[in-house]
C-alpha cells in the first residue's frame, strides 16, 4: 500500500468554494449538528454502562469541546461537565461564562459559580440533585482541567459516592474522527499550508524570526483559521534543539536554518506540518539526510494502515534510519494523534497519542496523525519533514503539501 495525497483523491485544490464554505461554517460555534453531538455522546454513555458509572464528570477542555461545541478561552478556570447515565448533561463553571455557553451550548444545562464559590462545591450540589451521591461516579484524574483540591472536595462532599478514574474515556473515543470532523482536518490542513508558504517567503538573510511569525500567523488568519493550540514554531539554528520555544528578535545569518513547524486551525482541528528551510546555503549534509527522512517518512506511512500496531510504524521509520547507518539514533516516537486543540496544545490535552516503539494501539481508519521525520544531532546532519496524515480504509493519506526538500531561501 502506497501512501496518498489529497491530490490523488481529486481533493487537494479545495481552496475555492469548497474551502470557503469550509471556513464559512466554522465562524460561529456550534460546528457539528445535533445528530453527531447526540452519537458522541451516546457513545460515551456506552462506555459508562461498561463500567458501571451513574455519573462521570469531564473536565478535560478539549473533551468537554467535543462532547457540547464550547469553544473559547475561558478554559483557563475549570469546567465540569456532568454526564449522568441518563438525561440532560450539566456544565459548571464561572457564572461569567454564561452567555458564551448559551450561544455555544445547545446539548447541556449551564451551572454558574460564583468567583466566590468553588467550582466543586457547586458540581458536588448537583450531583447530590441527580441522586448519584452513593454511586459510583467517574472523574478524569489525569486532566489538566480538575484540580487535586477539586477532586478532594468532591471527595470530602460525598463521602458515600465510588470515585472512579475515567481518564481516557473520551480521548479514547476522540481518537476516531467522523467525516464532519476529517472535514475540517482538511480544511485546518489547507490553513498550514498556506501559513507555511508565507512563513518561508519570509525567511531571507537579515529577517528576524518575528517578522516570519508575523507573516505566518497573518497568513493563517486571513486563510480562515483561528488560534491554534500551539502558536507556530519558528527558531533558528542556535535553537533548534528547543523542543517547544518559538520566535524571538534574532535575524537570520548566512548559513543559517529555520525551523518551522506549525498548524493551522479550523473549528478547534488542526493539521501540523514542519519543515527545515536554509537561509543562504544548505550544508553539504543536507541532501543525504534528507533522502534518509524522506525514505523513512515514506516507510512509516506505508505502514500506517488499519490493523498495524502503533510500534509497526514506528519500527518501519527505524528500520529505513538503521539501514542508513544511524542505528544508534532513536527518537520517543515518529508522530502522534491529533485533531481537537486547545491553547496550550494541539496534542489533544496534556498526554501524547504517540507512534511509540513499545505501543500496542491499533491503528483504525478515522484516525489522524502528526507523522514526523526527525533526524536532528545526527552527528551526520540535519533534517525533518512533518506533515498530517488521515487513516482510510486504504491507507494513509498525506494531508499538507507544502514543498518539502532541501529548502534554501
Amino acid at each position: 500500500m502506497m501512501c496518498t495525497t489529497s491530490a490523488d483523491f481529486g481533493l487537494r485544490s479545495k481552496t475555492g468554494s469548497a474551502g470557503r464554505n469550509a471556513a464559512h461554517a466554522a465562524e460561529n460555534p456550534p460546528y457539528f449538528s445535533k445528530a453527531e453531538f447526540d452519537a458522541r455522546l451516546a457513545a460515551l454513555r456506552n462506555e459508562m454502562d461498561s463500567r458501571n458509572l451513574r455519573a462521570c464528570l469531564i473536565s478535560a477542555p478539549e473533551n468537554v469541546f467535543y462532547l457540547t461545541g464550547l469553544d473559547h478561552w475561558g478554559y483557563f478556570a475549570p469546567h465540569i461537565l456532568i454526564v449522568p447515565a441518563s438525561g440532560e448533561m450539566v456544565l459548571v463553571t464561572r457564572a461569567m461564562e454564561g452567555v458564551t455557553v448559551t450561544n455555544h451550548v445547545l446539548n447541556a444545562r449551564f451551572e454558574g459559580h460564583a468567583d466566590s464559590e468553588s467550582i466543586a462545591t457547586r458540581t458536588s450540589r448537583v450531583l447530590f440533585d441527580l441522586g448519584v451521591e452513593k454511586r459510583r461516579i467517574g472523574f478524569e484524574a489525569q486532566s489538566s482541567g480538575m484540580s487535586a483540591g477539586s477532586v478532594a472536595r468532591l471527595q470530602a462532599d460525598l463521602p458515600n459516592a465510588a470515585w472512579i478514574d475515567a481518564s481516557g474515556l473520551v480521548d479514547d473515543l476522540r481518537l476516531i474522527k467522523s467525516p464532519a470532523e476529517q472535514h475540517f482536518v482538511r480544511d485546518a490542513a489547507r490553513v498550514s499550508d498556506v501559513a507555511v508558504a508565507a512563513a518561508m517567503n519570509a525567511i531571507q538573510l537579515g529577517a528576524s524570526e518575528r517578522e516570519v511569525a508575523a507573516a505566518c500567523q497573518s497568513a493563517m488568519t486571513l486563510a480562515g483559521g483561528t488560534y491554534p493550540g500551539f502558536g507556530p514554531f519558528i527558531r533558528s539554528a542556535a535553537r533548534l534543539g528547543e523542543e517547544h520555544t518559538t520566535w524571538s528578535s534574532a535575524r537570520f545569518v548566512e548559513g543559517d536554518s529555520a525551523f518551522l513547524e506549525l498548524s493551522g486551525c479550523v473549528a478547534r482541528y488542526h493539521a501540523p506540518l514542519g519543515r527545515l528551510v536554509h537561509v543562504g546555503r544548505a550544508p553539504g549534509s543536507a541532501r543525504a539526510m534528507q533522502a534518509v527522512a524522506s525514505e523513512a517518512f515514506d516507510a512509516a506511512c506505508q505502514a500506517l494502515r488499519p490493523g498495524a500496531l502503533f510500534r509497526d510504524v514506528y519500527a518501519a521509520w527505524q528500520s529505513v534510519v538503521d539501514k542508513a547507518g544511524l542505528s544508534h539514533y532513536r527518537r520517543h516516537h515518529c508522530g502522534y494523534a491529533v485533531g481537537i486543540g486547545v491553547p496550550p496544545s494541539w496534542t489533544g490535552g496534556n498526554k501524547v497519542v504517540g507512534l511509540r516503539a513499545d505501543s500496542d494501539l491499533t491503528v483504525a481508519p478515522g484516525m489522524t496523525f502528526h507523522l514526523i521525520s526527525w533526524l536532528m544531532g545526527t552527528g551526520r546532519g540535519d533534517f525533518f519533514v512533518s506533515n498530517t496524515v488521515l487513516v482510510g480504509e486504504r491507507g494513509a493519506e498525506i494531508l499538507t503539501h507544502a514543498p518539502a526538500g532541501v529548502i534554501v531561501r
